[in-house]
Order: C-alpha cells, then sequence, then structure tokens
C-alpha cells in the first residue's frame, strides 16, 4: 500500500482521485477547507510520500480567471513552494496538473481552427507564446519549476487537462450550469457568449485513470488529457436538453467571458497508453442521474 499525498483532495479533481486510489492506499488530504493552507503544509513538513499528486490551485471558472486575475496569480506562490519542498525533501515522484490554458492564446483563435499538441509548448525555445491569463501563465511556470526539479532528482509528471467535467463539479463552470438548468426545467436555457466556442470535455475519471496508467508506466513528458473531440457550448446545450428531454429556447448573453474561440487537443500521446471509457453523453446522463 503506498502513501499518497493529495493537495487540493477536497477539490473536484482531488475528491475523483480519492474515490479512485482510497481502497488501495493509504491517503494524506491537505486541503484549504478542511486542514490549512498547502504552503504551511509545505513549510514545515518533512515527510516523504511515495507518490505526491499536486492539485491546489485557485482556479474558479472563466469569471474568477478573468475578474480576479491576481488572486488566481497566487498558484504561482503554491506551486513554488510544492517544488521548493518536493526538492528539499527528496520526493520520489511527483504529479503536476498544468493545463490546456498554458497553451498560446493565438493557436486558439486563428482560422482555420486546429488540435492542440504537446509540441506547442516549447520551454527551452526562444519563444513562448500568449497563454489564457495569469492562470495560463502560472501553469507555464510550474512546467519550467518541474523541469528544474527533474534536474533535482523529483520524477514529475506532467498533465495537460483540457475540459475536465463531473457528476460532482462546481457550478462555476458551464458544464455543471448546463446540468442544472436542465434539472431545474428552466424555461429559457441560457449560454455564456453566443456558443460557438468550442471545448474538449472528458469525464474526471477518465482523467484520473489515466494519469494513474502513466505514473505507472513512468511517462514524464507533458501529456495532454482529452478526448480529441470538439463540442461547441451550443452543441452541450443540445445534448443535455435531447438526453434530459427538455425543449426550451436557448438565449445567449453575449456581454459574458467565454474565453478562446476553439480548445482541443491533440490526444494521440495519451491514446497510447490509456482510451477514455465515458463518452459525452454517458457522462451526462451520469450527471442528470446523480443526486437523485
Amino acid at each position: 500500500m503506498s502513501k499518497i499525498l493529495i493537495t487540493g483532495g477536497e477539490g473536484f479533481v482531488g475528491r475523483a482521485f480519492v474515490r479512485l486510489l482510497k481502497d488501495e492506499h493509504q491517503l494524506y488530504i491537505v486541503d484549504l477547507k478542511t486542514n490549512g493552507d498547502c504552503r504551511d503544509f509545505f513549510k514545515n513538513s518533512t515527510e516523504q510520500f511515495d507518490l505526491v499528486i499536486h492539485l491546489a490551485a485557485i482556479v474558479g471558472g472563466r469569471m474568477m480567471i478573468e475578474g480576479n486575475p491576481i488572486a488566481v496569480a497566487t498558484d504561482l506562490s503554491i506551486d513554488a513552494e510544492m517544488f521548493n519542498w518536493a526538492v528539499k525533501t527528496k520526493q520520489p515522484r511527483v504529479v503536476y496538473f498544468s493545463s490546456s490554458a498554458a497553451y498560446p492564446i493565438a493557436l486558439q483563435r486563428q482560422m482555420p481552427y486546429r488540435y492542440l499538441t504537446e509540441s506547442d509548448i516549447k520551454l527551452n525555445g526562444d519563444f513562448i507564446g500568449n497563454p489564457d491569463m495569469s492562470y495560463g501563465w502560472s501553469k507555464i511556470t510550474g512546467e519550467m519549476l518541474a523541469e528544474y526539479a527533474r534536474k533535482q532528482g523529483v520524477n514529475v509528471h506532467v498533465f495537460r487537462p483540457f475540459s475536465g467535467y463531473g457528476e460532482d463539479q462546481d457550478l462555476d463552470y458551464p458544464f455543471p450550469s448546463f446540468i442544472k438548468r436542465a434539472k431545474d426545467k428552466v424555461e429559457e436555457f441560457e449560454i455564456w457568449g453566443d456558443g460557438t466556442a468550442v471545448r474538449d470535455f472528458i469525464h474526471i475519471d477518465d482523467i484520473c485513470e489515466a494519469v494513474m496508467k502513466a505514473v505507472e508506466l513512468d511517462i514524464q513528458e507533458p501529456i495532454n488529457l482529452g478526448s480529441g473531440v470538439g463540442t461547441s457550448f451550443n452543441e452541450l446545450a443540445e445534448k443535455v436538453m435531447e438526453i434530459s428531454g427538455l425543449k426550451v429556447p436557448i438565449k445567449h448573453h453575449v456581454d459574458k467571458p467565454v474565453g478562446v474561440m476553439y480548445r482541443v487537443g491533440d490526444n494521440s500521446k495519451m491514446l497510447e497508453f490509456y482510451t477514455p471509457k465515458i463518452s459525452l453523453e454517458e457522462g451526462i446522463k451520469r450527471s442528470l442521474e446523480y443526486g437523485k
């Protein structure tokens, strides 16, 4: 039985890892909601774990990313403390969650749109494109810190998840908000923007299983975690309404923040060792049934 530390273990992604790992591993959870700031833990702990899954971060959805970028920049401090601690205490293995937000936004609004591939981010090149707000910059910096930590003896696995979703996700994100609208049987189905922005939705259970398989195989190069299928917010709304049986008009809020127009990942590297099991349609059905 391995000793695994999960920072941000009470968050959406953290809860999914806990569900996956709790029966076979000894888990240690650090989360601001329950037992304090992980940065205090890193300053005081000398304990060594078999695996560290570092998820602690400030995200909060599109409104937080665009509305309070200084608060989101706290992630720079969180990641710096974690990597300093990992090197100092000689942690043997760390999972670092980067993000699809680390990709240059210029690649996500040019026509024709294209898949984002891992090589689009060149940390050691002469040019790094502008990522998505302070959140994207924090993840680029985190990936650089991961490289430095490797050079000092820490095995670091880096993942770039795209639009993860699941049954117990916070309402700050589009997918659970769409599910709630269907459950509430709204008279108008609200969508931020004109609904044409496209995202790459992957179920959180597939994200967690892919990560653990990559760790097992000792894959340390950055890996996109996504379905490789683009779905617009209009299409997502239509799928949710069709599966739930709701038939109402869509109301677009063009004054609300949306982000980039096309964010879909090339998942060919992931498919070499893991194939997602849960389709978007199945994920919608699970979420509609959740809590009944």
